[in-house]
Parts: C-alpha cells; sequence; structure tokens
C-alpha cells in the first residue's frame, strides 16, 4: 500500500511537471515582453488551436490565467512604441504589425450563450481597451511618418492627410461605443470595465487631439446616453461630452 500511495504521488508530480512545461512550450510566458512573433503564435494557439474540451484562457481560469494577462498587457507593445531612441519608421512597423494582431485577437473572445450574453466579456473588453491604447500609438507613428517624409511638414497636402489618419482614429473609438447598444450582453463586471474605458482612452483620445472634429461622437454619445441602463456607462458617457465642451479648441 505505501508502495501504491508513493508511486501515486510520483506520478502526480510529473503530470504536474509536465502540465508546466507544456504551458511553457505552447505560451511564452516567461517572456517579459511578447513581440509580434509572439503575439502571432499564441492568437493563433488560441483561435485554432484550442481543443474542444479545453478551457480557453480567461480571467476564471487560474492555470492559464497568466497567458490572457500577457495577451492584454499593453507594455508589450509600449517598450518598443515609446522608445524615442528607435526610428519612426520602425517603431511605426511595429505598431501596424501589433494592430493586425490585435485585429485577430477580437475574435478570440466573442462567443456568446443561448441568451446572446458574452461567455468572456470582461475579456473581450479588455482586449478592446489593449487595442484602444495600441491605437492612440499607431495613428500618431503614422502621423510623425508622414510629416518626416514630406519636403513640407506644413503643406496642406500633409495635413489634409494627417486629420484623415485622426478621422479614422475617432471613428475607430467610437466602434468601442457600439457595443454599448448590446450592453445587455455583459455582466455588471463587463459594464463596469466598458465604462472604464470610455473614461481612460477617450479622455486621452480627446487630449491628444483637442482639435479634431468630434461632433459625429457626440451626437452618438447623446443617443447612447438616452439608451443606456447602465449608471456607470452613463456616468463615463456625461464625462467625455463635459470633456468635449470644456475644451474650446474642440470642434464640437
Amino acid at each position: 500500500m505505501k508502495f501504491h500511495n508513493s508511486f501515486t504521488l510520483c506520478l502526480s508530480s510529473l503530470l504536474l511537471i509536465y502540465s508546466c512545461n507544456s504551458l511553457e512550450d505552447k505560451y511564452p510566458v516567461d517572456k517579459r515582453y511578447w513581440a509580434n512573433e509572439d503575439y502571432t503564435n499564441v492568437v493563433r494557439t488560441l483561435r485554432f488551436g484550442i481543443e474542444p474540451d479545453e478551457k480557453i484562457p480567461s480571467l476564471t481560469t487560474p492555470d492559464k490565467r497568466i497567458i490572457f494577462e500577457k495577451l492584454v498587457d499593453e507594455q508589450n507593445y509600449k517598450v518598443v512604441l515609446d522608445d524615442e531612441e528607435l526610428g519612426t519608421k520602425y517603431r511605426s512597423e511595429i505598431a501596424s504589425d501589433f494592430f493586425d494582431r490585435w485585429r485577430d485577437m477580437n475574435q478570440i473572445y466573442r462567443a456568446t450563450d443561448r441568451k446572446d450574453r458574452y461567455l468572456y466579456d470582461r475579456e473581450l473588453v479588455k482586449v478592446w481597451h489593449f487595442g484602444l491604447g495600441l491605437q492612440l500609438h499607431y495613428f500618431k507613428l503614422g502621423n510623425d511618418l508622414i510629416k518626416d517624409n514630406a519636403a513640407d511638414p506644413n503643406s496642406e497636402s500633409v495635413k489634409r492627410n494627417v486629420r484623415s489618419n485622426i478621422k479614422t482614429l475617432i471613428n475607430n473609438y467610437s466602434i468601442y461605443l457600439d457595443e454599448i447598444n448590446n450592453e445587455d450582453a455583459f455582466t455588471e463586471e463587463g459594464k463596469k470595465l466598458l465604462s472604464d474605458g470610455i473614461e481612460k482612452y477617450f479622455i486621452t483620445l480627446i487630449e491628444q487631439y483637442p482639435e479634431a472634429d468630434y461632433s459625429s461622437m457626440r451626437n452618438k454619445i447623446d443617443l447612447l446616453k438616452k439608451k443606456s441602463q447602465s449608471v456607470s456607462i452613463k456616468i463615463a458617457l456625461e464625462k467625455i461630452l463635459e470633456k468635449i465642451e470644456k475644451d474650446r479648441s474642440v470642434k464640437v
């Protein structure tokens, strides 16, 4: 009997070691920062390499939570994109690659149940937050590159291209607001995260581009504020409206 107990204990230990090694082999969790190639491999695995009976890495899977947390860690792109010792063109290319990977990430946590509620609402919102922060860097670097490559950075054509990119950025942010139309698909925790993202990233957007045209976003917020039943979302939307109204340089 003692032999069997010892064997069981040893076998359990071996299984634990194998499990740990398997996790590290499949996902680069031991790396401090994930580069684009890491995202390519991880996103491919999460989209196409998860077995039907295997749990997807999420905030509710203790053994795999670290994978999700690494996936949405904004430091992974900031460590490169904020490094001004690197060239603008190089950082812009890296930002573009991250943007492509983020678009792929959006497909991972969109599953719903029979009541059309998100199975991974908090994870989905955090993936969106990763993208909102990334886009602030992505579009700024793109515009900086346009100016760097122009004979006359102050020419009307350069200004027009920059304005066009900023408009695209604002439109992309507005897509995040569209999730409010589907707020019943979120838990209360998910709605709180959704509202936190509005306050954090949209205020940063307006501060970074105070002279941009936010009229379309403002109209959408007015409509969503009336439609939403969530107190936290309503408060967040009101703060954005106040931010737009308060800054006299913002076009409304």
